[in-house]
């Protein structure tokens, strides 16, 4: 089940970044974009926790939040 998961959550973020992602300004604050965050944490920690780390990490993408590199950890 958690494989299913895994690869459903990685599915849409293909999708977010080779179809939607294109189509919108540059604008990530972030090294990696949050989107490559997101996949490296994904197939680093799972589903669950990884995906727990991408929206921290997308929480924090505005205007008052930070910037520059953020590894995933």
């Amino acid at each position: 089940m958690t494989y299913l998961f895994r690869q459903l959550l990685l599915g849409l973020l293909w999708v977010y970044r080779h179809l939607i992602s294109p189509l919108t300004p540059a604008s990530c604050r972030y090294v990696p974009t949050c989107s490559a965050y997101a996949v490296e944490a994904v197939t680093k920690y799972g589903p669950w926790r990884g995906g727990r780390l991408a929206l921290r990490r997308i929480s924090r993408c505005h205007p008052w939040g930070g910037h520059g590199y953020d590894p995933v950890p």
